[in-house]
């Protein structure tokens, strides 16, 4: 059997682009096998992409270089006796694995010298692949190159997951549904302003919607101002859920307005109307993979900055979208 192991990307967003590598991979070739390595807390993602045979947990943490661990997990999937390796983090450590299971292909970009572990070492042409899916899908290509039509994420959701979490969260089913995801744990300089997400939620409030707030522990502070503002109007489920329960909370819902994050990946996976709000960051690096997702970023002269915290003291590319702008996208879907 053809086998494939793929090292996968340690960030929720990452790991939601990296579907297009495997629906790639798969229309080459429909009966090879895809394993992916990854962290465990990914594997909730793993399990709602049809592509993915089996999850593999990478023991250890972002940052954790734990050599003798990795010699010896790639040790132990060397029985796996896997034909090719794709190793989408470009770090010295994350190629380890593979080459301690001895197998035969190992492609990856070029980074931290990684010329021995490597059997098929690529340089990346960030002008050629501007994009990081781009980036993804060339792995899987022989001469390393990139479709114009690159395949989008779809994630797969169960009618008994959903059912689990509309009884789970008493969702009411006879109202529309607004998620807001106001997180971002990459920095403040990606994040829209509590007071405008608030805004937003009272707008749809007041026309009869439900408006729910998802997103880590990280964010409850911020789903507390925002709760606050609207007078806890708002189903706050901030540091509440799984990552599972997330995904198929956001698969129940009618619109979505997201910083870029995660979430906004998840929801551009599941083929929701996406308002997505772009600030330090740029949207043609990492935009959501939906063609009906609606951006919205200012363009200014000191953006994208890619910074966590604003260099010049003032977030413009943030505070000076109004939430007029986001209703008018929300309302531009017809719901």
């Amino acid at each position: 059997m053809n086998k494939v192991l793929v090292v996968g990307p340690s960030w929720i967003g990452d790991m939601v682009m990296a579907q297009s590598l495997f629906i790639t991979i798969k229309s080459l070739n429909p009966d090879v096998q895809i394993d992916v390595l990854a962290p465990a807390w990914t594997f909730p993602l793993l399990a709602r992409m049809p592509e993915v045979n089996q999850s593999v947990a990478m023991p250890l943490g972002h940052g954790q270089l734990g050599l003798g661990e990795r010699v010896k997990l790639g040790r132990r999937l060397a029985a796996e006796n896997y034909q090719r390796a794709m190793v989408l983090p470009n770090s010295w450590k994350s190629a380890l694995v593979p080459f301690a299971a001895k197998i035969p292909q190992r492609v990856g970009y070029l980074g931290e010298c990684r010329w021995g572990l490597l059997t098929e070492p690529r340089k990346l042409v960030k002008q050629v692949l501007p994009m990081t899916v781009q980036r993804f899908v060339a792995l899987g290509l022989a001469d390393g190159g990139c479709p114009a039509d690159i395949p989008i994420p779809k994630l797969h959701v169960s009618s008994t997951g959903r059912a689990a979490v509309t009884a789970k969260f008493n969702l009411t089913r006879d109202q529309k549904i607004l998620a807001l995801c106001p997180g971002a744990e990459y920095g403040l300089a990606k994040r829209w302003l509590p007071a405008h997400f608030a805004a937003v939620a009272e707008a749809k409030i007041a026309k009869g919607w439900q408006v729910m707030l998802l997103g880590s522990d990280k964010d409850q502070d911020v789903a507390g101002q925002i709760n606050l503002l609207t007078k806890h109007q708002c189903l706050d489920l901030i540091g509440k859920t799984t990552l599972a329960e997330a995904v198929d909370l956001l698969s129940l819902v009618d619109a979505i307005v997201s910083n870029d994050s995660g979430l906004m990946h998840v929801a551009a996976a599941l083929n929701k109307p996406l308002v997505a709000i772009y600030g330090s960051s740029d949207p043609g690096f990492t935009p959501p993979l939906h063609q009906a997702a609606r951006i919205i970023s200012l363009q200014k002269s000191c953006a994208p900055c890619f910074k966590r915290e604003c260099p010049l003291g003032h977030t413009h590319c943030l505070t000076e979208i109004m939430p007029d702008r986001v209703l008018s996208e929300i309302t531009a879907f017809n719901l």
